[in-house]
Order: C-alpha cells, then structure tokens, then sequence
C-alpha cells in the first residue's frame, strides 16, 4: 500500500446492518472513533478525503459511493462494517444494508462481486479493505467453504465471524482495535495492525483475513508433501488459506493437504492442541477433504473440529460447533463404502447426541442410517 506520498488518498466508511430483529452486528458503533483517526491515517497519505455511509439504506446509492471512490487516482482506503448473507437463488454473498430482509436480500443489499468489480480496475497495490463482518449461518458456511476476497492487488484485512447464538448483537471490536491504535497514536506496518487487532478483540471461530495486494514476481516453489519438518513457516505470513484454497480447487490437492497440515504443525507447536489455531488449520484440512472428495477424512476431521472445540467449552448450540458436526454428519452420508461408514457411524451418532444442531431429527437420522447399516452390511442407505 502507498504510504506518505504527496497525493490525496480516499478512506470510504461504509457501515450497515438491517433494522430490526435482522440485525447481527452494531454496525454504526464503531464510525465515531474511526472518524475521530486523523484522515491521512485513515487512507495512507500526507492528505486524505473521507466519505461516511452510515447504514444506507439504497444499493444503488452505495454502489455510486464506491464507484466514484474507486475512480480516484490516489490510493484508496475501505472500511466495512456489517453482515454477510446468501442469495438463495444465485448463491452469491451480500452485504446487507438497512432495508434488508430475507425477502429482500437481492434488491436492497450490495452484492460483494459489485465490490470486486469497481476495484478491479484499480492499480495493484493502491487499494486496501479493512473489514469487520458477521456471517450468517449459510454465508458462513460458504466462506469458511471457499474464501472471501476482492481480487488480485486488492489487500484484504479483518475479520469474518459467524453469528452469535439466540439473536446476540455482536460488536466489531476487531475494527473498534484498529481504530483504538490509530487514535493512541501509532500507526504500524497494516499487517502488525491487523494481528495487534485480532488478538485485542479476540477471534475465536472466526476467519482471520490477511490478504496482501502487493504484486510478486512469481511465487514460491510449494513443498513437497513429506517435507514437512522442512525451513519453518513464517508465523507473520500474510493469506496462507487463499493460497491454499485456490490449490485445492485448480485440483493440486496434495500440495494443499501438505501446505495445511504445515501450518496446523506449526500452531500445534505455537499454541498448544485444543487452541483456536489449531482447531482453524483443522477445520481447513476438512475442507480441503471435502474439495479432494473424500468424505470420510472429511467426516473423521470434522468430527475432531467439534470434539476439540467442545473441550474448550464451547457451547453445543454455539455456531462453530454446530457447524462442525452439520459438516461431518453430511461428510458421512456421502459415503459409499459402507464398512467405513460403520466404522465412522457409532462417533457421529454419539457426536449427534450431545449436538442435535439445527435440523429437526438430526440425531434420530444418524441413528436409523447407522442401524440400517448394521442391518444390511452389502448396501448402503441413501443419505437423508
């Protein structure tokens, strides 16, 4: 990102949520203390320009914000607040506004491919987003699933967490961090903010983004898959998971495999079994399963994700742990191979039990499949 030039930069505020019982996150909480930071903070430069959205409530209205920010020359600074949510007929992530609902989602919120669309004209390295987003449950599911970025040359920064249990109204302390650091005073390198920032405001079962738009001449030779006492992986290493993700689905899942299981080894080694860092690198390992279509490691991986992340008392209706045995009950029924199916049944079904999750008769299903498999040892039960 330029810094200390003598060009004027632009910093686009841009903080929404649905009115009403719609709403995850106190969106607007945090735009008085980011606009108290000094401008040429906010956007990098000797001089800056500022534009605050505080909960629009027209799509149309936001996009010509961000056009005519993303048309400036100089470099450009984004600020999300808000929640993420899924269009049900086309799959695609929004970012609702203040007139959203449900029904509404498709007309009155800001799809995020219109934000990888107006930034990508956008010289490399000019552009950096900063974010602090809640995910509802099948936004959630998607971007743990395959990522969320805006782009090449776009850096991405912040933090994607599910949304809380019972309704809670969740706060963006990740960008409340950021802006803290900037009003004390300092202003350090975006990614020392960025880790400063997510261990201030804490993140556990979120996805950390941390996505440098810098250009490289090339990239760096992958491991090979056994080395992996190899050199040590760079603790401050800015978007290993695109990376990763992007292997996976150009169908290099080996190289994927080997990178993920390099750096749960490395959070292993840094913070211990059972800590949030190496419940992520286990998570994506499951993913990384699932995209290689192997349903049972997927399955046995998800299932550890849920036993782990229940032993540092996580509530079994909480989100991350409900999604992680949703994920291995539905690894489990694409399975063909009906003996690994019994041997993977009886700790899914116990798994069921303590989370019954959010589908009536989960447990009930897994219980009846598994009997049926007992039953008739030759076949396999269609998934429910």
């Amino acid at each position: 990102m330029i810094t200390g030039e003598n060009t004027m930069g632009t910093a686009l505020l841009l903080a929404a949520a649905p009115a009403g019982k719609g709403r995850l996150i106190d969106a607007t909480s945090t735009l008085p203390t980011l606009a108290a930071v000094p401008p040429s903070t906010l956007t990098g430069t000797a001089a800056g320009t500022i534009v605050e959205l505080a909960d629009p409530t027209d799509q149309q209205t936001v996009l010509t914000r961000v056009r005519a920010a993303a048309a400036a020359s100089g470099p450009l600074s984004l600020f999300l607040i808000g929640q993420l949510h899924i269009d049900g007929k086309h799959g695609r992530v929004h970012l609702a506004l203040a007139r959203t609902t449900p029904a509404t989602l498709r007309y009155t919120a800001l799809p995020w491919e219109w934000l990888v669309n107006e930034l990508k004209p956008r010289r490399p390295a000019s552009t950096r987003v900063v974010v602090d987003l809640i995910a509802d449950p099948d936004a959630w599911e998607q971007i743990r699933a395959h990522g969320l970025t805006l782009g090449h040359g776009v850096s991405l920064y912040g933090r994607v967490a599910p949304a809380l249990p019972r309704r809670r109204l969740a706060q963006p302390a990740y960008l409340k961090a950021v802006a803290g650091t900037w009003r004390s005073g300092v202003n350090p390198p975006l990614p020392e903010l960025h880790a400063k920032a997510a261990a201030q405001a804490g993140h556990e079962g979120a996805l950390l983004l941390a996505v440098d738009g810098t250009p490289a001449p090339a990239p760096a030779p992958a491991p090979a898959p056994a080395d992996t006492a190899a050199a040590p992986l760079d603790a401050t290493a800015e978007g290993p998971l695109p990376a990763i993700l992007a292997a996976a689905h150009a169908g290099r899942h080996g190289e994927a495999a080997s990178l993920a299981a390099r750096w749960e080894a490395w959070a292993l080694q840094a913070h211990g079994p059972g800590s949030a860092q190496a419940v992520h690198w286990l998570e994506v390992r499951a993913d990384l399963a699932h995209l290689a279509g192997d349903p049972g490691s997927s399955c046995e991986l998800w299932m550890a994700a849920a036993g782990a992340r229940l032993a540092r008392h996580q509530a079994p209706d909480s989100p991350a742990v409900q999604a992680a045995v949703d994920r291995a009950h539905h690894q489990w029924q694409q399975l063909r191979d009906p003996q690994r199916a019994r041997d993977l049944g009886p700790h899914l079904v116990s798994l069921r039990r303590r989370v019954p999750g959010r589908r009536p008769g989960a447990t009930e299903a897994a219980q009846r499949r598994l009997e049926i498999l007992h039953s008739s040892p030759r076949s396999l039960p269609a998934a429910q």
